[in-house]
């Protein structure tokens, strides 16, 4: 069984930077695609940005050269680096990770951009 836990979200002014974490469980988590998607009021969840098991990675437009995903397998974590924020920015933020058939979402963590 597979768990995922975020953390990191919070309130952060117009600029600010923040790093999400993701804390996995189960053992398909270096074979998994592993994405951030998000979910802002009103609107439909998009993916963010997702790194394939062999590193390659993946970004909306919207914010690329802002954020960076990256994980650590040894750890079974997966972060977004997400820096020059902007209040469109502001949403609730999931991890996923993909296997096949298996998809697993976290509870969500919840980022303010606002000043």
């Amino acid at each position: 069984q597979v768990q995922l836990v975020e953390s990191g979200g919070g309130l952060v002014q117009p600029g600010g930077s923040l790093r999400l974490s993701c804390a996995a469980s189960g053992s398909i988590f270096s074979l998994s695609v592993k994405a951030w998607y998000r979910q802002a009021p009103g609107r439909q969840r998009e993916l963010v940005a997702a790194v394939r098991p062999g590193g390659s990675t993946d970004y909306v437009d919207s914010v690329k050269g802002r954020f960076f995903i990256s994980r650590d397998n040894a750890r079974k974590m997966v972060y977004l680096q997400m820096k020059s924020l902007k209040p469109e920015d502001t949403a609730v933020y999931y991890c996923n990770l993909a296997w096949g058939s298996q998809d697993y979402w976290g509870q969500g963590t919840q980022v303010t951009v606002s000043s």
